[in-house]
């Protein structure tokens, strides 16, 4: 009897999504729930941090962990958003959103967070975006810096 080497653990899906200040969040594909860590890199005004969060509710996001500047404020407003989706009332399990906020962390212990103790209702999430709201993007950067903070 041959022994096979055991598959690998396939890796969670992994996208970046940059937003500027005033950008449209584009359309998404619901059908798998999805964790985000929101890298908030620039001063936004509340209406679209409100359009921003409300956004990620709609669509399915289950873990919000928000990170940089005024990341408190984006975390109040997802819980926000999301108690208005059930207008105030009874949330079921499958549809609750948790969400953390980090001031005071480095990203790389975020990323760590992320990849290791953040899961949905029913276990792990198989996606993951990086929000980064910012002026400019930084795809490469966070995305390594990423991978390198889950490999610890």
């Amino acid at each position: 009897m041959a022994i096979r080497p055991q598959e690998p653990t396939p890796r969670p899906l992994l996208q970046y999504l940059h937003l500027a200040r005033g950008d449209t969040p584009p359309e998404m594909d619901l059908a798998a729930p999805y964790r985000a860590v929101l890298v908030a890199e620039a001063d936004v005004q509340m209406p679209w941090r409100l359009l921003v969060c409300d956004w990620l509710v709609r669509t399915g996001c289950l873990y919000v962990m928000a990170w940089g500047r005024d990341c408190e404020l984006w975390h109040d407003c997802v819980d926000e958003c999301h108690l208005a989706m059930f207008d105030y009332g009874d949330i079921p399990d499958e549809r609750h959103v948790m969400t953390t906020w980090h001031d005071d962390e480095p990203l790389g212990e975020v990323f760590w967070f992320c990849e290791n103790c953040a899961s949905g209702p029913d276990g792990d999430l198989a996606r993951t975006i990086i929000l980064h709201i910012a002026p400019a993007p930084k795809e490469a950067e966070l995305l390594a810096a990423y991978r390198a903070a889950a490999d610890v």
